[in-house]
């Protein structure tokens, strides 16, 4: 993370094919932050792993879970990540094993600790759940809120401890 409570922190959210998970996770996470009050102190975006849906819109799902939970979006096109992205990002969060597989062969070695899984936010080594396969954009909303609420209170935190 940032060494200077003042500076911004940039989090990129990763899923395989950035229509479903990722997307969600970044409009999550903006609407906690801005509900926090700390909007100028983070930059959130989302990329995918692979080029299965690069240009493609949200999901339907994903945007019904934000309707149905009145969380604000924009309009989002699928993008990859890229080898840059490692250097212009401080957290890169991803949503399963095959997305941190996917990810170290894009990026490579993730010397910076700067790759987590959403969830060990939460003390959990699970990953959250794929709608595309399981259908139930509710299960994921309910795995992404739950990571993005224990990521923001870790980095709360330790923004209060370099302010003290």
């Amino acid at each position: 993370m940032k060494s200077s409570a003042s500076a911004v922190t940039k989090i990129l959210f990763v899923c395989h094919g950035n229509i479903c998970r990722s997307p969600m996770a970044e409009m999550v996470m903006k609407h906690f932050v801005r509900a926090a009050g700390k909007e100028n102190s983070f930059f959130i975006d989302s990329a995918a792993t692979d080029y299965d849906e690069i240009g493609n819109s949200m999901h339907r799902g994903t945007r019904n879970m934000l309707v149905r939970h009145q969380i604000p979006f924009t309009d989002h096109k699928a993008r990859i990540v890229t080898t840059g992205d490692y250097d212009n990002f401080d957290l890169i969060v991803c949503m399963d094993d095959e997305n941190l597989r996917h990810l170290a062969r894009i990026v490579g070695r993730d010397s910076e600790k700067k790759v987590r899984k959403l969830l060990e936010f939460c003390g959990l080594s699970c990953d959250v759940a794929d709608p595309w396969y399981t259908g139930n954009f509710e299960e994921t909303y309910s795995d992404v809120t739950a990571g993005c609420a224990a990521l923001l209170e870790s980095l709360l935190c330790q923004n209060d401890g370099l302010e003290r």
